[in-house]
């Protein structure tokens, strides 16, 4: 069984850093070089978004399958952690969390970025900074920027959390 999960461990592990050395990879690499690169604004941040929606579909690839992996198996096996709060609930609520983030970011503030470009009809630079639609966009561009960190932050703490967790049952004198 120790071996199954060390197994199953490792393939969370590897959708993790795959997602994470994406998420990384963009952040530091590709958006600095579109924002520099292309005439326009406007341009490298329809590619940008193109680029997040891509990530945000291997977000919900990497984050469900690593809780299906390694939480799945230690549910299947019936493996507890062995105290109230351990280190198998704290894993587990860092990758909910995460994929509640990816929720957000797939189905609240991409959608309404999309809507906010649509009523724009214009790029961002060229509208007025004060206008409503521009300060709407503005907010929620702010808060999808922040939701992709955070979930940056969740891949490295789901990582390193993957050794910690149990390995084996309790016997029945350790509860």
């Amino acid at each position: 069984m120790e071996k199954t999960l060390r197994r199953l461990d490792n393939a969370s592990l590897v959708l993790l850093l795959l997602w994470l050395g994406m998420a990384l990879g963009f952040a530091a690499l590709m958006a600095p070089a579109l924002f520099s690169i292309l005439p326009s604004k406007d341009l490298a941040g329809r590619l940008a978004g193109l680029m997040v929606e891509r990530l945000d579909i291997s977000a919900w690839v990497a984050f469900g399958g690593a809780l299906c992996l390694s939480y799945g198996g230690r549910w299947l096996n019936e493996i507890h952690d062995s105290t109230a709060i351990g280190p198998l609930r704290l894993w587990s609520a860092a990758v909910l969390a995460a994929l509640l983030f990816t929720f957000s970011s797939t189905f609240l503030a991409t959608p309404r970025l999309h809507e906010l470009r649509t009523q724009m009809n214009a790029p961002v630079e060229s509208l007025p900074k004060d206008d409503a639609r521009v300060l709407s966009y503005r907010k929620t561009h702010g808060l999808s920027t922040q939701f992709f960190f955070i979930r940056v932050i969740l891949a490295a703490v789901l990582v390193w959390g993957l050794g910690s967790l149990p390995k084996a049952k309790q016997s029945e004198g350790e509860s």
